[in-house]
């Protein structure tokens, strides 16, 4: 069992919602659901916090999460950094990678980071050319020939910067294994794509997703629109009960099942709500996956 599975369990066994849990140590929310899917460790400070709450060791708490804390390979990175003076529309194109990080930055700039911890030559075998247009700038990656889609989506990350308050529209057309969105604050973005995996934490706007392939996507809040444009795909939504956001369906011939506890039940989100959950497509199904706080 991994870290975020056993203090998942714990957590349950005790009788404490994630809410509880978070007040007892003194971090968000956000953050023990992030732990508990294992999308971040907590430091050593807050491991020895858990062990006192759940009167428990450290080496038993953390034994599964361990060899997270002790794998510091060499990382090779190359960096493309680009000043913003407006409001752009960005159009991303970046074939394959393992993990895709989009996120908000403070300063003016477009960041783009590859890294890899097998590629030595990163910043030769892919490069990112740019090409701006009035209020529009395009994004590309190019891949040396001979260097194959498997190659890269096993061995490199990507990680997008875009500026606050300079992003009003962002396009992203990509395939990864994992996709992360966090601190996002724009009018639209629209992820063109396959993703075995989606997080979304703390963003603000319209979120589309497009693609034929399934998508199992987990959400930690709603602010804005959350829509599903599949074509006879499939995608599970992991998403807090309570959550503040109305589900539609506006697809053709698309379905939508609830989930709470793995058992079938029925619509537990609000009629009305500036905040809205979408499907759309054709042919698809979604099922929403309610997660107790």
């Amino acid at each position: 069992m991994d870290f975020g599975a056993k203090l998942k369990e714990i957590r349950k066994n005790e009788g404490l919602s994630q809410e509880q849990l978070a007040d007892k140590i003194g971090v968000s929310r956000q953050a023990i659901t992030k732990w508990e899917t294992g999308r971040a460790l907590p430091d050593m400070e807050n491991m020895i916090i858990l062990a006192e709450i759940f009167k428990t060791t450290l080496d038993e708490l953390v034994s599964q999460a361990m060899p997270e804390y002790q794998r510091k390979k060499e990382v090779y990175a190359s960096e493309t950094i680009y000043d913003i003076d407006c409001s752009k529309h960005f159009d991303i194109h970046f074939g394959s990678a393992n993990t895709i990080v989009i996120c908000g930055g403070k300063d003016e700039k477009l960041h783009v980071k590859l890294e890899s911890e097998s590629m030595e030559n990163l910043n030769q075998v892919m490069k990112v050319k740019l090409d701006e247009h009035k209020n529009k700038l395009d994004v590309d990656c190019s891949i040396q020939k001979g260097l194959s889609k498997y190659e890269i989506s096993e061995a490199v990350s990507v990680t997008i910067t875009l500026p606050q308050g300079y992003t009003n529209h962002c396009e992203l057309a990509a395939d990864a294994k994992k996709v992360y969105m966090t601190g996002l604050d724009l009018k639209r973005l629209e992820y063109d794509g396959a993703a075995e995996q989606i997080y979304i934490t703390e963003c603000n706007g319209s979120l589309e997703f497009t693609s034929k392939s399934d998508y199992e996507i987990t959400i930690d809040e709603i602010h804005g629109r959350v829509e599903v444009n599949q074509w006879r795909a499939n995608c599970i939504i992991h998403i807090p009960e309570k959550t503040d956001c109305k589900v539609r369906n506006t697809g053709r011939r698309c379905q939508i099942y609830f989930k709470k506890n793995g058992e079938y039940c029925d619509n537990l989100f609000p009629e009305i709500s500036e905040n809205e959950l979408c499907i759309a497509g054709i042919g698809s199904e979604m099922i929403v996956d309610i997660i107790e706080r």
